[in-house]
Order: C-alpha cells, then sequence, then structure tokens
C-alpha cells in the first residue's frame, strides 16, 4: 500500500499519494440528513448544496479554524476521500501523514490522530502545517539559516520560522481565507442592506479580491436578499470596497508576522531579510497580498509558485523521507 499524505484543510482537503501526485482536492463539505445524521454527499457534490437545501438536508463544514469542529462528519469525510483516492483495498494498510496548524492543543492533535487511525492506517504521523507548506514551496529549511513562511488557509494563518529542519517561532492566528468571506458578507450587509451568502461572498474575493488600494476600475455585479423589503435585489460592487472590507483583519494578519519577526534570533533575522518571505495558502492568492507585506514588514515577500498545493507537494516530500520522522 502506497503513503498517503493529507492536506486536511479547513476549506479543502488534498490527498497526496506517493507516486501518483495529488489525486485528490475536494471542498471539505458533507451533506447530512437531520434526523439520522445519515451522510448524503461529500466533497464538491456537498458544496454546491451549501445555502440550498432543503429542511432536511445540511451541508457543513466539519472543520473550522483548522481543528475539527464535527468529529462523525470528519470522520465521514475522510473515509470517503481515501477510498476515492485510494479505492477499496482491504488487506493493507497505508501510512499516512497529515498536517495541522502549528498552534493547535494536544488535544486537538490527538482528534485528527484518532480519526486517521480510524480510517485504517497502519501508523499516522502529524505534521504542522507552516513546516510542510515551506518544504512544498521548495525551501530548503534542513540548513542552519532561517527561513520564513505565512500560510494563509481557509481556517487559519500558520506563520512560522524554520532552521535546522524544525520550528524556531511560530504563531496561529484564526484569520483567513474564511475571516475574509465573513468580512465581505458584513460589509455588504451593512453598507447596502443587502445580504449575501458563503458562496457569492468568495466569488466576490476570488474575482475582484484586493488586500491593498488599487486603481482597477472593473465591477461586479452580485445578487442577494434586499433586508428592508425581503425581496431579491442586484447591486455593483468594486474592488476597493473589498480592501476596505478586509483591511482591519489584513492589519491583524501583518501584526502577528511583525511579532514572529520581533522574537526571532538576531542571525536568522539576518538570514530573512537577505532571502525573504515565501507567502502561500490559497488567501494569499487575492490581489496585492505580496506588496502590502513587503510595505509593511520591509522585508522582500515573494507569492510562492502554486499556494493551494504547497502543503500537499510538502507531504509528498516528506513522505520520501519519512525516517527523518521517526526520529
Amino acid at each position: 500500500m502506497k503513503d498517503i499524505g493529507i492536506d486536511l484543510g479547513t476549506k479543502n482537503v488534498l490527498i497526496y499519494i506517493k507516486g501518483k501526485g495529488i489525486v485528490l482536492n475536494e471542498p471539505s463539505v458533507v451533506a447530512i440528513e437531520t434526523n439520522s445524521k445519515k451522510v448524503l454527499a461529500v466533497g464538491k457534490e456537498a458544496s454546491e448544496m451549501i445555502g440550498r437545501t432543503p429542511g432536511k438536508l445540511k451541508a457543513i463544514r466539519p472543520l473550522k479554524d483548522g481543528v475539527i469542529a464535527d468529529f462523525e462528519s470528519t470522520e465521514a469525510m475522510l473515509n470517503c476521500f481515501i477510498e476515492k483516492a485510494v479505492g477499496k483495498t482491504t488487506f493493507s494498510k497505508p501510512r499516512i501523514l497529515i498536517c495541522c496548524p502549528s498552534n493547535i492543543t494536544q488535544v486537538e492533535k490527538n482528534a485528527i490522530k484518532e480519526i486517521a487511525e480510524r480510517t485504517g492506517a497502519k501508523k499516522v504521523y502529524l505534521e504542522e502545517e507552516p513546516k510542510v507548506a515551506a518544504v512544498g514551496a521548495g525551501m530548503d529549511i534542513s540548513k542552519p539559516s532561517g527561513s520564513m513562511v505565512i500560510d494563509i488557509g481557509g481556517g487559519t494563518t500558520d506563520i512560522a520560522i524554520l532552521s535546522l529542519g524544525g520550528i524556531v517561532t511560530s504563531s496561529s492566528i484564526r484569520i483567513a481565507g474564511n475571516t475574509f468571506d465573513a468580512d465581505i458578507i458584513k460589509y455588504i450587509k451593512d453598507k447596502y442592506k443587502l445580504l449575501v451568502g458563503e458562496k457569492t461572498a468568495e466569488d466576490i474575493k476570488l474575482q475582484i479580491g484586493t488586500v491593498r488600494k488599487t486603481k482597477r476600475k472593473e465591477t461586479m455585479e452580485i445578487k442577494g436578499r434586499d433586508l428592508t423589503t425581503g425581496l431579491p435585489k442586484m447591486i455593483e460592487i468594486g474592488p476597493n470596497e473589498i480592501e476596505e472590507a478586509l483591511h482591519e483583519d489584513v492589519l491583524k494578519i501583518i501584526a502577528e508576522a511583525k511579532k514572529v519577526l520581533e522574537e526571532t534570533p538576531p542571525e536568522l533575522s539576518a538570514d530573512i531579510v537577505e532571502k525573504g518571505i515565501i507567502l502561500t495558502g490559497g488567501g494569499a492568492l487575492m490581489d496585492g497580498f505580496p506588496q502590502i507585506m513587503k510595505e509593511h514588514l520591509q522585508v522582500p515577500v515573494f507569492l510562492s509558485e502554486s499556494p493551494l498545493t504547497n502543503v500537499a507537494e510538502g507531504t509528498g516530500i516528506m513522505l520520501d523521507n519519512l525516517y527523518l520522522l521517526e526520529k
């Protein structure tokens, strides 16, 4: 049985199989029947049901802020994804490497481990997300020199300074892609008295989202429910309004990155000034992130080549070196 790497994200789950690469990339969503709690769909199929389910159905995200919020749904989802990725095998048990946010509690780590064990793994390894993301982004973290990574995911932003294969200082805050969606929903509700769903907010973020003021003139038409009349309504919104909606939370991420830099030994700080910071994770794809980080942190900031898949690719590299994890 091939070894498996899993990026268990709040928004998406990616599965990497040794020798095959990334074989699955689906939303972390489960659709359940409310009365019987029976799982009816997972992944893409369940994701399309968000905000559109009849009373007896409910589409949920079993992970919140990078940790398990609903144990049974997470287990059902993972079982289904592993079966999809690997096929039904009864005789061989894989070794599984799962990534988790850097600052979660031992209890939360144990919950993730237990779920992986119950899917039939021979052995489960847990690795911290920023470390795996750095490896997947092509950083050599084994040398005695400082590397810094900021991983803006769906549920958490993980910031870490790495050296000699380990994390020297790190921080994980629960402000990331999902927070940005919530900020957009709140902004439109407050300014336009229009109620939009999670899916619309995410589309807005992906299409016209920016984290610094821009001269771009494009607008986007969005539809929702007018809070005063209760009827459907359409408005137009522009990128600078999105910048305004996200401004406060973006500054919180920058402040956290500053804090991590302030706690870094001076020798490693010098390395980071020289090498710069790598930005990864889906949230980092929003327009203007490297520039605004560079302005505030006074250090070069680069977006990795494939921010959405760095963690999964990192698990692949680590699976080739499992003997290091054994230590």
